[in-house]
């Protein structure tokens, strides 16, 4: 019988990976002509009755009622996940995935520095040294593996998502939305999401359909794994192992990103790039890890005792 450690750490490792096959989906779907904007609404509008549904059988339906006051900050919330959503989808098309699942994985980073500046929250030292091995690892990626330049409007957009979607992991956190069940937070912002993306299409006219039914398996397989499998395992582990744990094995997901991109769409992965892999993924997981770092090096060091 697995203990509810072992289990946290194994739902948490699938909550990661299935965030990090976003790639897998989104790249076939541009091939055929699909646009970010037309995916990402097929991919929120598919996703939002998954989570209902996990809402209604988890919850209950009294728990679909909101006041005006988590109406508006919901909304506010809808908008700041659909442009992290939107920014990483469209860099997509500038730079391999795998760097930017990885440029992406910055967002704990800047979840402390807003902590720090708006919140006057403790800024440490090794906050700052993480902060400055993680802008090395994305210097090493900023050049492709063909010796070019890595396309700046992509680096910029990939750090546009990373930061909303921090602003949106501090919003939920200070305001009243941190006492809302996740799941009722994530079908609220999702559906707002859709109604963002609906207006941009009509406004923009660039809705394009799915043209055949490997289409249709590619956004469904988009709202399911990434999107509905990700976010329910994710809360699953927080309540199994907690938060800091969870936010670690998050480093599996510019890792699956990556080996996504080289097994499946012949991304090359050099040394370079796997040195600013390696720098981004260290500094993250030191930050997350916070005052725990300490003794989860003192762990690691216990499975491994000197012999006399």
């Amino acid at each position: 019988m697995l203990s509810n450690k072992t289990k946290g750490f194994f739902i948490g490792a699938i909550a990661a990976a299935s965030y990090g096959t976003n790639p897998l989906f989104a790249l076939p779907l541009y091939e055929e002509g699909m646009n970010p904007d037309s995916v990402l609404f097929f991919r929120y509008l598919l996703a939002v009755p998954i989570m209902g549904l996990m809402l209604l059988f988890r919850r209950g339906k009294s728990e679909f009622k909101v006041t005006p006051t988590q109406t508006l900050q919901l909304f506010v919330m809808g908008i700041l996940v659909a442009v992290s959503s939107l920014s990483l989808f469209i860099s997509y098309t500038y730079m391999d995935a795998g760097i930017a699942s990885t440029i992406l994985f910055v967002y704990p980073i800047m979840v402390a520095m807003i902590m720090a500046i708006g919140f006057k929250e403790k800024f440490t030292i090794s906050t700052g040294l993480c902060i400055a091995m993680a802008l090395g690892g994305i210097a090493l990626l900023y050049r492709s593996s063909d010796g070019k330049t890595i396309s700046l409007f992509g680096t910029i957009l990939v750090m546009v998502s990373s930061l909303t979607y921090a602003l949106y992991i501090v919003g939920v956190n200070q305001t009243k939305l941190r006492d809302m069940p996740t799941l009722k937070v994530i079908f609220y912002v999702l559906l707002f999401g859709v109604f963002v993306f609906a207006c941009k299409i009509i406004l923009s006219d660039t809705m394009v359909t799915p043209k055949n039914i490997m289409s249709w398996v590619n956004l469904l397989g988009i709202a399911i794994l990434p999107t509905a499998v990700s976010f329910l395992c994710t809360t699953s582990a927080i309540q199994l192992i907690g938060p800091t744990p969870t936010a670690i094995l998050g480093a599996l997901e510019p890792l699956t990103a990556v080996v996504i991109g080289v097994t499946m769409f012949g991304e090359v992965l050099t040394p370079r790039i796997a040195l600013g892999i390696i720098l981004i993924l260290l500094a993250v997981s030191i930050v997350v890890a916070g005052g725990n770092f300490a003794k989860q090096i003192t762990n690691i060091k216990k499975l491994f005792p000197r012999k006399r």
